[in-house]
């Protein structure tokens, strides 16, 4: 089915102001030509979002800990088969709304380069080819293998975006050659060559001066002309005003709406492009360029089944949302992307475990399920209520403080003395604490003022130190459960707790999967897609987007737990066997040497070991080795040429961990 020259035979019968009225996320019907009202406007990070019930699943970045495309994959089917579902009841009112079609803006595939960036855990972390492969797995869950396309992934944000919030409309990230292709574009670039994205979303900033969504150099040279992108862009919201507004690149909304067309943003989300019928009268922009964009956000339109009857995705029912097959999937990824990160042999907890005590401000809150962008489940376990359900002893629950606030008010509950009497009746505490959305988020998020949804720095609130603090007096066994999408200061939990385990939002099942790890029905298999660093002294200025020192492939400190760390209630053993260069093969064997079934991710790095470079460690592929006690497996891994040669030579070595 030839869809672009069914968009051009299409487009062809349209005048100029009904093309340009096309080019807004919230174009209008032309009943003459049969086109109805689309609204290109829908969110699906980790779940169909903000269109009422649907299957939350962890936020991005715990799926990411999970180092599993496969997994991945299913996720976004299942995904895709909700979005499919809602829009097939929607379409019969007649248009579609807000919210209610088929063209998604997600994944977020930048890089988390800073853990300070409040929308880091939307994105699959710091690592370009752990992000490069999960959006891949992403992308194809959604779109599907159909003769239609089953949604639209758009990826996100092009290019180089990762705070400062508050700056986002006015920024200009200055970056290297070296570090915008070996960063900052590389999962971009791998997704495209992988994936086949619909649609790429345009930056709110500007890259080295150019603003990001009317960038020659970003959209015509490198997108369209070095990836050999073939789909539709869309800005990012309000980005081509800050175009005139803020980055003032422009005099005028006209100008800068043609200088985005011309150099290849065909859709606006936001007000611009009602000014495009000015820029065309003033000679700024010409028909055949809107002509081509156009055509390519109609080929989207046809290709996803919009104008015909035999849509391979049209009979999915409404009743696949949130149903138990989707909630238990949803339960499996919540598990698999907890991060055991310190055990001294607390966890599993077991039978001779008679009273726990759940303290914390995070225990009870259903936000730290949901993260952001999220949808609405009709039924969630918040990590206190998963306790409670796994658990036939006897649980005091106690909040403890506030999440951030330390301030005494009059009249006002203070929580910290029940904290220490239910940490004394208690065998064993589980201390639930961190962050929440609203402390790390996106411009207009947040308690941060200031900050505008980014982190001031990566420690925990003094309230929750303090907490913490007078646990650790009571002397009983502690286990740290750290709630947050990013980077947290875990020093001193890793000092005087027994047990550490990394929670990022779980989604709605995850206080039910936490309980299945805390007591053992699972077994840990998460790996940190980011690093745990030791405090903010470590990290350097936030507004610089030099990558020295930054990220594991780049830092030089010490971190408290590296990018890839995660611990399992079981042992492996790996080493690599096998090296062979022409076949571009390594063969790495892997042993359960514990006495209990378990998953080993097994992450496979080259290190430097000789010679100048500017990277330490690099990523090279990552396999999943489920084995029983005692059993072992043989995985092969592919390696790039270039990398092969490195190893080759011996500037670099074959290592499974970063130090």
């Amino acid at each position: 089915m030839d869809f672009k020259a069914r968009a051009k035979e299409l487009v062809a019968k349209m005048t100029l102001a009904e093309k340009l009225s096309q080019m807004k996320y919230d174009a209008p019907a032309i009943e003459r030509l049969g086109v109805l009202a689309y609204n290109w406007w829908n969110e699906c990070l980790h779940g169909v979002a903000r269109s009422g019930m649907a299957t939350v699943f962890p936020q991005a970045i715990g799926m990411a800990a999970r180092f599993d495309t496969a997994l991945m994959g299913e996720v976004a089917t299942v995904i895709s088969d909700e979005a499919r579902a809602k829009y097939n009841e929607y379409k019969k009112f007649g248009d579609t709304l807000i919210y209610q079609g088929l063209t998604y803006w997600s994944p977020n595939i930048n890089i988390f380069r800073d853990p300070r960036w409040g929308r880091g855990h939307e994105t699959y972390g710091e690592d370009p080819y752990l992000t490069g492969e999960m959006g891949t797995a992403f992308i194809k869950g959604l779109q599907g293998d159909g003769k239609y396309r089953k949604l639209d992934a758009t990826i996100k944000h092009y290019a180089v975006h990762s705070g400062p919030e508050k700056e986002r409309h006015s920024f200009n990230a200055c970056v290297s050659e070296y570090d915008l292709y070996e960063t900052y574009l590389s999962a971009f670039r791998y997704c495209i060559e992988k994936a086949d994205p619909s649609a790429v979303m345009g930056a709110y900033n500007r890259t080295n001066g150019e603003a990001c969504c009317a960038s020659k150099t970003l959209l015509k040279d490198i997108l369209y002309g070095e990836f050999g992108f073939d789909g539709y862009v869309v800005s990012d919201c309000g980005a081509i005003c800050d175009i005139n507004n803020h980055h003032k690149l422009t005099q005028t909304e006209a100008e800068s709406a043609a200088l985005a067309v011309n150099n290849g943003c065909a859709l606006n989300c936001g007000s611009a492009y009602a000014h495009l019928k000015t820029a065309v009268a003033m000679g700024l922009l010409d028909e055949e360029t809107v002509t081509e964009a156009v055509e390519r956000l109609f080929e989207a339109r046809i290709r996803l089944g919009m104008f015909d009857t035999d849509c391979e995705y049209d009979n999915i029912p409404y009743e696949v949302i949130e149903c138990e097959k989707h909630r238990a999937l949803n339960r499996k990824m919540a598990q698999e992307s907890i991060v055991l990160l310190k055990n001294d042999g607390v966890l599993p907890l077991g039978k001779d475990v008679k009273t726990i005590a759940v303290i914390g401000p995070n225990a009870d809150d259903t936000s730290v399920l949901l993260g952001n962008y999220n949808g609405t489940p009709s039924r969630y376990s918040t990590l206190l209520r998963g306790i409670q359900d796994a658990f036939d002893g006897r649980i005091y629950y106690a909040r403890g403080c506030h999440i951030f606030d330390d301030t005494l008010h009059d009249w006002a509950e203070h929580p910290l003395r029940e904290a220490v009497i239910a940490a004394q009746k208690s065998d064993v505490v589980v201390m639930c604490m961190g962050l929440n959305p609203s402390m790390e988020g996106e411009e207009g998020d947040g308690f941060n003022g200031d900050m505008s949804g980014d982190k001031p720095d990566i420690e925990l609130p003094v309230s929750q130190k303090k907490l913490l603090e007078e646990i650790i007096r009571v002397g009983k066994p502690i286990v740290f459960v750290n709630v947050s999408g990013s980077c947290v200061n875990l020093s001193r939990a890793d000092e005087a707790c027994g047990a550490v385990v990394q929670c990022f939002y779980p989604g709605a099942e995850g206080g039910g999967a936490l309980a299945d790890i805390l007591f053992g029905k699972a077994n840990p298999q998460g790996r940190l897609p980011v690093t745990f660093y030791r405090s903010t002294d470590d990290l350097p200025p936030f507004e610089d987007y030099n990558m020295d020192n930054r990220t594991y492939k780049y830092f030089s400190g010490s971190a408290l737990y590296p990018f890839g760390h995660g611990l399992s209630y079981t042992s492996f053993t790996r080493a690599a066997e096998q090296f062979d260069a022409q076949a571009r093969t390594t063969t790495v064997r892997v042993k359960n040497t514990g006495n209990i079934t378990g998953t080993d991710t097994v992450c496979l790095f080259m290190k430097r070991v000789r010679g100048e470079g500017k990277e330490r460690y690099r990523l090279l592929g990552f396999k999943k080795a489920a084995l029983a006690a005692g059993e072992e497996k043989q995985l092969t891994f592919e390696i790039e040429a270039q990398y092969m040669e490195k190893i080759a030579n011996g500037e670099y070595e074959i290592v499974f961990e970063v130090e």
